[in-house]
């Protein structure tokens, strides 16, 4: 985006080239139009180069790009993963019986082939799968003879009835019901651990896992038949990060056929304005061309494109479509004044090029604030943006101007553009262009807007002290409520006691100190803690294993359902524990998890929990070198966590944007009262913004946390454009109301179908299948085509109490006889 020059810019017009000097300009102006050739050459190569790259992008995601690794709570994970399976990235497979319950041989044929089928798929952590069949799952009982206990499925289970009452009666043994079986008894789960690329393991496909489960597993299962030639009569229920990511990515190709979509609506839009087809395609190519340019470099450079970065290609073909219409338009003005279209686009570059180099940097501003986001997908995201952004440098600001100095416009559209120009400057360009006008012409006008703007900020600000952190409903807010995943998530919610939201506290003490008594006591002390929360559904860890296994060394007697200060006693329970729960604590005996088990993983949620922890913590201070407790492990532990570094960073990048925006505009404008003309429309909107995810019921997430920065960095660029116009014009003499009126003459009709083509660039997103791009394309939206009526409208308002006449009485004073749009009021 750019904003056109003003009057005074006015170059002579030339009609003959050999009455123009090549020499003329500045070096770079020279540089690449008296060898244009050249340059088109080199930028076609460049084209075909990086074209190859772009077709050779990959499409994945990564389980700590998407987690603040540097938050301490995560470090505190990642440093213990290795010992605590199934604490992190983890799938839960889910088998229903569709004719019966579990206990029904060909069902149990059909969990048995799903359950290998899994523990073979690449990624998975083999050693850690649990399900009926896996010997791992093991049920213990009291006898008059002491502990007996062995795998849940029995020894050569041969589906035999006798079998399956000996499996009915050994899950009932293991209190398997609400975990591993539903509680009606019509499904199983399966645990799937997954090798998430930590350490030294490879990293894991996640598209590729998403599609074997679906091709292997679903449909193969609920779809296909069995050895006997009929149907196995079982529905697959699969919940889980990796799935979640999986169905992202695929979910990514039906949201690439909007780039289609939203290049049509460009198209559409830019042709509306110009009735000119073949500059029209030139700025739709060139844009086209800097996607291309971006998503080869992001290649070359090892980046992939993830659910959260696929976006990014969308905002730079909206940018550089609105940069384009600007230089389109200034070629197109002088070519209808008669001059040579080589000229043409040199006086365009001429005016243009610094102001466009500017707008790129504001644009960059509100990408390379996410930098500061200590969460490694917003960090990449804010990396490929800030390479389109300088692409477009290249693509929209140089070979734009290049290429149409070949083919210019048409003479019917260069017509066309001279006659809404003498229209616009003898007051009959259009209705709502003079009463913007009178914005800046009248005082009750001037006043009544900024009234207004002041009401809907107090209002906006009150409903956006709503706002919260995190995830505001069930499921994965990340997909659609009915989507596939969503209503997987349903049933097991619904069906099993022990839900997929797991809180998981570390306790890490010295080699064998788990065993201890002092430690198992502080850990059932902070589970008790745990269980009061009506968001805890139940809590599991050694001291509970401890506790059961002394009470059956005594008969079952439910006295000694307690933790013994006898430490043979203590060491005979975990003797037992990692027999049949050997994910209890590790092989030393110096780390295991509490984990708690949470009715949803809502932002409120994990919030009470967590605080309740460290609540615990410092009410409960122990010898950091005897015992820590320490958060977080789990699903929901490491979306608390991450919330904590979205809450945080969510004002630091408010803060940090501003400042930088508001930098920029005073070394554009150099002076404050500017400033803030240009500053408060962008503020008015970031608060409306957030009034309008709170009522939308979007909470601040990895997902959303980049939008009130891409808005605000973006945004300024209305005001740049026409506040560079209108102070130009002030400063030459002219009132307030006749400089405004110039710059809407020069600037206003672009501005707004730059605000509307970015909002066309981003609007199609809506009707994607992942819910968190269709809540960024609301929002997106909202914010370019606010900040484009909130600079046409409270610019000339805020201008008239800051940047009135009286600031220029001086210049006033000389300024010589022109062209009036407006009736100088007869206050000036």
């Amino acid at each position: 985006m750019s904003s056109h020059s003003s009057g005074l810019d006015r170059m002579p017009v030339v009609r003959d080239l050999a009455d123009f000097p090549r020499d003329s300009g500045s070096w770079l102006e020279r540089s690449v139009f008296n060898h244009r050739l050249w340059v088109g050459l080199a930028c076609v190569a460049a084209t075909l180069v990086l074209g190859f790259f772009a077709s050779r992008i990959a499409l994945n995601a990564s389980f700590e790009k998407m987690i603040p690794v540097g938050h301490p709570y995560i470090q505190n994970y990642l440093d213990n993963r290795s010992e605590l399976r199934g604490m992190g990235n983890t799938l839960r497979v889910v088998v229903e019986n569709q004719a019966g319950d579990i206990f029904d041989a060909r069902y149990l044929d059909a969990l048995k082939h799903i359950s290998d089928d899994l523990f073979l798929m690449k990624g998975v952590d083999r050693a850690w799968v649990k399900s009926l069949w896996t010997p791992s799952t093991r049920w213990t009982e009291v006898t008059e003879e002491g502990f007996q206990g062995g795998p849940v499925m029995p020894d050569n289970f041969d589906g035999a009835s006798a079998g399956v009452e000996r499996l009915r009666l050994n899950v009932a043994r293991a209190g398997l019901v609400g975990s591993v079986v539903a509680n009606d008894f019509r499904s199983s789960a399966i645990v799937v651990p997954l090798l998430d690329g930590g350490g030294k393991t490879q990293r894991l496909d996640y598209r590729q896992l998403s599609q074997e489960l679906e091709q292997k597993i679903r449909d193969k299962y609920e779809r296909g038949l069995a050895p006997d030639g009929k149907p196995w009569g079982v529905k697959v229920h699969v919940i889980g990060f990796a799935k979640i990511v999986g169905d992202l990515l695929d979910g990514l190709v039906q949201v690439m056929s909007y780039f289609a979509m939203a290049t049509l609506i460009a198209g559409l839009l830019l042709y509306g304005y110009t009735r000119c087809l073949r500059s029209t395609a030139l700025v739709l190519a060139c844009s086209l061309v800097a996607v291309v340019w971006q998503v080869g470099l992001v290649t070359l450079v090892g980046l992939e494109l993830d659910p959260y970065s696929m976006l990014v290609p969308f905002l730079v073909f909206a940018i550089g479509v609105s940069h384009g219409a600007q230089k389109m338009n200034g070629i197109m003005q002088d070519i209808g004044r008669g001059t040579h279209r080589l000229v043409a686009a040199r006086y365009t570059f001429r005016r243009l090029f610094l102001a466009g180099v500017t707008a790129l940097l504001a644009d960059a501003v509100g990408f390379g604030v996410l930098m500061l986001i200590p969460i490694p997908v917003i960090r990449e995201l804010a990396l490929t943006a800030s390479i389109g952004v300088a692409v477009l440098i290249f693509t929209n600001l140089l070979l734009l101007p290049v290429l149409l100095s070949y083919v210019g416009v048409s003479p019917a559209a260069a017509a066309r553009s001279m006659r809404l120009e003498h229209a616009q400057a003898l007051g009959e360009g259009g209705r709502v262009w003079l009463l913007l006008v009178r914005f800046a012409s009248r005082r009750s006008w001037a006043l009544s807007a900024l009234l207004a703007s002041a009401l809907l900020a107090a209002g906006g600000f009150a409903l956006g002290l709503g706002l919260q952190v995190g995830d505001l409903d069930p499921g994965a807010p990340e997909l659609r409520p009915d989507s596939r995943y969503n209503r997987d998530e349903a049933f097991v919610t619904k069906n099993y006691a022990l839900s997929s939201d797991v809180f998981a506290v570390i306790v890490k003490t010295p080699k064998e100190g788990c065993l201890k008594y002092e430690t198992l006591l502080q850990v059932d002390r902070l589970a008790w803690e745990l269980q009061q929360l009506p968001q805890v559904r139940a809590t599991v860890g050694l001291q509970d294993v401890v506790r059961q296994i002394t009470a059956g060394s005594f008969e079952g007697n439910p006295k000694w359902l307690t933790i013994s200060r006898n430490q043979d006693v203590l060491n005979y329970g975990a003797q037992q524990a990692s027999v049949n729960n050997p994910e209890l604590f590790n092989t030393e005996c110096s780390v295991m998890p509490l984990v708690a088990y949470l009715s949803d993983h809502k932002a409120d949620t994990l919030d009470r929990v967590l605080a309740a922890v460290e609540r615990f913590n410092a009410q409960n201070p122990v010898d950091p070198a005897l015992l820590q407790l320490l958060p977080a492990a789990g699903s929901a532990g490491i979306e608390a966590a991450t919330n904590i570094v979205v809450r945080e960073a969510n004002r630091t990048m408010l803060v940090y944007v501003y400042g930088a925006v508001i930098a920029l505009c005073f070394l554009t404008f150099r002076s404050w009262r500017a400033v803030l003309v240009a500053v408060i429309p962008l503020a008015l909107t970031s608060i409306l913004c957030e009034a309008l995810m709170v009522l939308l019921g979007i909470g601040v997430k990895v997902a959303t946390l980049p939008v009130i920065a891409l808005g605000v960095g973006i945004g300024v660029d209305y005001a740049l454009y026409l506040l560079s116009v209108q102070l130009a014009a002030q400063r030459r003499g002219l009132s307030l109301a006749e400089a405004y009126a110039e710059a809407l003459m020069f600037t206003g009709r672009v501005v707004a179908l730059v605000g509307v083509t970015l909002a066309a660039g981003v609007v199609t997103w809506v009707f994607s299948p992942i819910k968190f791009q269709a809540d960024m394309g609301i929002l997106l939206t909202f914010m370019f085509v606010w900040n484009m009526v909130g600079a046409l409208v409270l610019i000339p308002a805020l201008s008239y109490f800051l940047l009135g006449d009286r600031h220029f009485r001086a210049a006033s004073a000389a300024r010589p006889l022109g062209r009036r749009w407006v009736k100088r009021p007869a206050s000036a």
